[in-house]
């Protein structure tokens, strides 16, 4: 297999995934939404997920900023304001 077969199969496989599944498991809390303080090992919210335990993947950030970019664009060449 030639490497650019194998990543463009990585980079296709990726983007599936992130079409399918477009939320991943918070790598700071593993999915419970709370972790424990560094000193007083009390539990507290995730600040990364904000208590959820999902994090939206990277790939998906940015198909819907680029998607969003597109709307606008759209939007405004059919308004006909620049």
């Amino acid at each position: 297999m030639t490497p650019l077969l194998a990543a463009t199969s990585l980079i296709a496989g990726y983007a599936l995934l992130c079409w399918v599944l477009p939320f991943g498991r918070c790598w700071r809390c593993r999915k419970t939404g709370s972790h424990p303080r560094l000193i007083t090992r009390k539990l507290t919210t995730c600040r990364r997920c904000k208590g959820a335990g999902l994090r939206l993947r990277h790939g998906r950030a940015a198909f819907n900023y680029l998607a969003r970019i597109h709307a606008d664009a759209a939007s405004a060449k059919n308004s006909g304001t620049r």
